[in-house]
């Protein structure tokens, strides 16, 4: 009998310990392990592929189009922008994230940027470095209690995020336009258009994902409404921000400042203007990031394919719910095998 063949079409770690332990307990499927970095990479792996497991390799609807077998496309994190959800769809195939792996992580970065930025930590770090112990090159520095922290999105991140401001004295703020405003009160949240949000608050914090609709959403037509003061954080992807409008705001002191894990195009150029701006913060793409994020992330990702193949459900991570609709798979089951210890 023939094993379901599960290709990792790309991955950045060390090594694929978490993925082979999942399908160890399997001896039904095949892991391959392949690097592709472009569409004809990935279909020369992956045409007779049942399962896939992407990171940042293409997934566009001509490749889509070329997967003979598969059933399940999983996706490292909670993004799924590098795939062609309505191609997989059409062709009846699964699509699955990781949403829940690292919310504490996320919201516990963005408020480490927060405070970095705020207190001027960096600065502060930088010029003791360089011989200056003297409070007074960080002027002016205000007291957070009273500033009002705007949450561009209000999914499960910023929620915590919101929850672990509040002890500091923060007035909170949110745009979602698909959360129920009574649900926002009860949390202590007040909803506000992203207009609104923008001109009253001291610190914006960009929590959308990345889809048509919000690349670029914020621009220079908010940056233009914002206090001269503000900060804004970005930890959820690049091009929800148009970086241009950003780096133009930046230099002629429409805002404060910026604290970043994402980027427009990662990793970032040496020749970027970010990297010699004094009121700018920049880690690499690593909010998400925590030993315990990895495992989790990595395994449930492995455990999407487990889904589909080995018990003939639904993932339980589902984002193309459409698929629903010509399927022959079962609703998804609440299983120990997902309890990350």
């Amino acid at each position: 009998m023939s094993k379901f063949k599960v290709v990792v079409t790309d991955w950045e770690y060390d090594d694929l310990r978490f993925e082979e332990a999942v399908f160890h307990q399997y001896p039904e499927i095949e892991l391959i392990a392949a690097q592709c970095r472009t569409e004809e990479e990935v279909i020369e792996a992956c045409w007779d592929a049942d399962a896939l497991i992407n990171q940042y390799a293409p997934l566009s609807k001509s490749v889509i189009e070329k997967l003979g077998k598969c059933k399940v496309i999983t996706r490292y994190g909670v993004g799924v922008n590098t795939i062609d959800l309505e191609a997989a769809t059409a062709k009846g195939i699964c699509v699955a994230n990781v949403p829940d792996y690292c919310m504490d992580e996320v919201a516990d970065h963005a408020l480490a940027l927060l405070l970095s930025a705020k207190r001027k930590v960096v600065a502060a770090n930088q010029n003791v470095k360089k011989g200056l112990w003297d409070f007074k090159v960080t002027q002016p520095i205000h007291r957070l209690r009273g500033q009002v922290l705007g949450l561009v999105g209000f999914g499960k991140i910023p929620q915590s995020l919101a929850e672990k401001v509040k002890p500091l004295g923060f007035k909170v703020v949110a745009y979602d336009p698909y959360y129920p405003v009574g649900e926002a009160e009860k949390k202590g949240v007040q909803l506000a258009s992203l207009e609104e949000l923008c001109r009253i608050s001291d610190v914006i914090s960009v929590h959308a994902p990345l889809t048509e609709g919000t690349r670029g959403m914020i621009n220079d037509s908010l940056f233009s409404v914002m206090k001269s003061t503000a900060l804004l954080i970005n930890t959820s992807r690049g091009p929800v921000v148009d970086e241009q409008d950003l780096i133009d705001a930046l230099e002629s002191g429409e805002i404060g400042g910026a604290a970043l894990d994402v980027i427009e195009d990662e990793p970032i150029s040496v020749s970027h203007p970010f990297l010699s701006m004094e009121n700018v913060i920049i880690t690499p793409h690593v909010a998400w990031y925590s030993e315990e994020a990895a495992k989790e992330m990595r395994t449930k990702a492995a455990l999407g394919a487990v889904d589909v193949l080995i018990c003939k459900e639904f993932p339980k991570y589902l984002v193309n719910v459409q698929v629903k609709e010509q399927s022959q798979l079962k609703s998804s089951q609440p299983e120990n095998r997902y309890v990350m210890s």
